[in-house]
């Protein structure tokens, strides 16, 4: 379940183009040094990738709760069916759920402190504008989100959403240095693959829930297992 992160990162990262690309671009690196427009640009992606364990680490709060309950299948089975019925439901629909507006002025202040930011080229300005940057809202991070939530432990939990960060370095990274060359025909086929991708990840959080016993994909669930091997004398 947690290479799923990194695929939905991967795929998914065309998305992380569009909505984050303007950012990428104004990063305020050293064009005439590439030794430390690499190292500002790692920088960057590192203070993305903070933001991300540290969001994976919030919700696997809520995780880990639902977990000591015995939620954890029921959990996995209902995160898997969000994340499908997001994908297939039009987007103008979902327009009016918008989950962003109760939290309207703590996007605005952190949109403020990444104009500020973006004005600085120190090391700690890069963490800084890509940690700011990983708390902008995203429907993908919400996938991501909802799937860190149904690990059930905190420390996968925050490792979903690592990994998911690392998935979308390659083509985030790519858009820094060659972004005028990605074609809108590869765009659009990315674009196409990414609900497909949710959709299958989604299916797989389901298996995961109804413990099925298949090995790696829906194993059984532990209480079972624990109570298969007690021996009654």
């Amino acid at each position: 379940m947690l290479l799923s992160a990194f695929i939905l990162g991967l795929l998914g990262s065309l998305h992380c183009v569009g909505m984050c690309g303007p950012i990428a671009f104004m990063l305020p690196v050293d064009r005439s040094n590439s030794m430390n427009k690499v190292f500002q640009v790692s920088m960057y992606h590192f203070g993305r990738l903070l933001a991300y364990s540290s969001i994976g680490l919030i919700f696997g709060i809520v995780g880990k709760g639902l977990y000591i309950f015995g939620l954890q299948q029921q959990l996995s089975i209902a995160i898997g069916i969000l994340m499908i019925v997001v994908v297939l439901i039009p987007q103008q629909k979902l327009v009016k759920f918008n989950v962003t507006k109760p939290i309207y002025k703590i996007i605005s202040k952190i949109k403020s402190s990444l104009g500020s930011a973006l004005k600085k080229r120190t090391p700690d300005a890069f963490i800084t504008i890509g940690f700011l940057n990983g708390f902008l809202p995203c429907g993908l991070v919400y996938m991501a989100v909802f799937a860190a939530i149904a690990m059930g432990n905190l420390f996968h939990s925050s490792l979903y959403m690592v990994l998911f960060g690392l998935g979308t370095i390659p083509l985030m990274t790519t858009v820094i240095y060659v972004g005028k060359y990605i074609t809108a025909n590869t765009q659009r086929y990315i674009k196409k693959a990414i609900p497909v991708v949710v959709i299958i990840i989604g299916a797989l959080f389901i298996l995961r829930g109804l413990g099925l016993g298949i090995p790696y994909i829906s194993p059984a669930p532990v209480i079972e297992m624990a109570s298969s091997n007690i021996n009654c004398h």
